[in-house]
């Protein structure tokens, strides 16, 4: 599989060097962008911008799962709950989190809490549901065979709500993580000073598209990387499942 991968990017190089060459399209050719990524890389602009999106996706990726996870369960488990959060979280799923951008400097100003506030919620939004969805999903025969041995709900939520529902709250992680990145540019045009979306937004003022593509790549390299892990953590957790 691994080398699957590996042709799939050589060809994908492949086409982008022949398509530049050509001149079909006005794009910078592979080997520009890789020059540019070295100078980056080489004046430390590269590492702290990267660093600078990587901790806002994360910090506002990790305050988003944290928060609906629990809440998740609590509208999937509790109808009375499900009554009073769910308007709500509908309500804001239709609003794309970019939306809030104006509202988000108004009331919290221009320092870093606006940028994080709406990565939370574009990660919330789309981990919410996905926890919601696996809790009312669970086969109700389970949860019967369980009070029939005596178990309390407790240990019903615990040892057959839980587990069953992780298959559902994964896949939400996995979509929230990208919700995340697909925010962080936006989200950066908050009168940040750094990050790789901030980066983009300078070298667009100069039609700069190696550096363009430079911070494209790099967010396509940060993504899929956190993916990865939060493929392992879901192998790890759902092993009991049967998977293709």
């Amino acid at each position: 599989m691994l080398m699957i991968n590996i042709v799939a990017v050589v060809f994908g190089i492949s086409m982008w060097a022949l398509v530049t060459a050509y001149g079909v399209v006005g794009l910078p050719t592979p080997l520009a962008v890789a020059r540019q990524a070295v100078i980056q890389a080489q004046s430390g602009l590269l590492w702290s911008d990267a660093l600078a999106s990587l901790g806002r996706v994360f910090t506002g990726f990790a305050l988003g799962i944290l928060v609906a996870i629990p809440v998740g369960f609590l509208m999937g488990w509790y109808k009375v709950a499900r009554a009073i959060i769910e308007p709500y979280v509908q309500f804001f799923r239709t609003i794309p989190p970019l939306a809030i951008i104006p509202l988000a400097i108004v009331t919290m100003g221009i320092d870093e809490t606006p940028k994080i506030f709406v990565i939370f919620l574009a990660s919330f939004l789309s981990s919410v549901v996905a926890t919601y969805q696996g809790v009312i999903s669970v086969d109700r025969t389970m949860i019967n065979a369980a009070r029939v041995l005596g178990a309390n709900d407790f240990t019903i939520f615990r040892r057959v709500i839980v587990p069953a529902s992780l298959p559902y709250i994964m896949v939400g992680v996995r979509i929230g993580l990208g919700s995340s990145w697909s925010t962080v540019v936006a989200a950066e045009l908050i009168a940040a000073q750094s990050g790789l979306g901030f980066r983009m937004q300078q070298a667009q003022l100069y039609y700069d598209l190696a550096t363009i593509f430079v911070s494209l790549i790099s967010i396509g390299i940060l993504g899929l990387i956190m993916d990865r892990i939060v493929m392992a953590i879901d192998s790890v957790l759902t092993a009991w499942q049967e998977k293709l």
